[in-house]
């Protein structure tokens, strides 16, 4: 088995770059920026194919389009990359860490509540009967 090691400094198996690569999420990501991306370069070359026979405007719009392909390509490898549902990246441990630390400052925050409510509802409690034994 080949191993690999990811930009991040952990090891990577060949086999989890290609489970990671064709999960359905991944497949769906491909095929969108494959359409995408030949969108943007047909729409390059129609406006190069105008900018050519005199419309000035058309010079900006064939600049725009290569432009757009080369961030539609920057954004499909950030996704495929960073997004969390693939397996083993790293902003899912992240995720993963910042929830169970908000789920522990939440118990800690309901175990002070409780004991919170517990010294008030003995404080009620101690009036009650202060005021049960005052009207005998």
């Amino acid at each position: 088995m080949a191993v690999r090691l990811t930009t991040f400094g952990a090891v990577d198996t060949v086999g989890n770059v290609r489970s990671r690569w064709f999960t359905a999420g991944a497949v769906k990501l491909h095929v969108v920026a494959a359409v995408s991306i030949a969108a943007m370069l047909g729409l390059f070359w129609w406006q190069l194919d105008r900018a050519l026979a005199g419309n000035t405007l058309s010079w900006a719009y064939a600049v725009e389009w290569p432009l757009f392909a080369v961030y539609a390509v920057y954004m499909w490898w950030r996704l495929l990359h960073e997004q969390p549902e693939f397996a083993g990246s790293r902003s899912t441990a992240r995720r993963a860490e910042r929830a169970e630390r908000r789920r522990e400052r939440s118990e800690a925050r309901g175990v002070a509540e409780d004991a919170e409510m517990a010294a008030y509802n003995d404080h009620l409690a101690h009036l009650a009967d202060r005021r049960r034994s005052a009207g005998k």
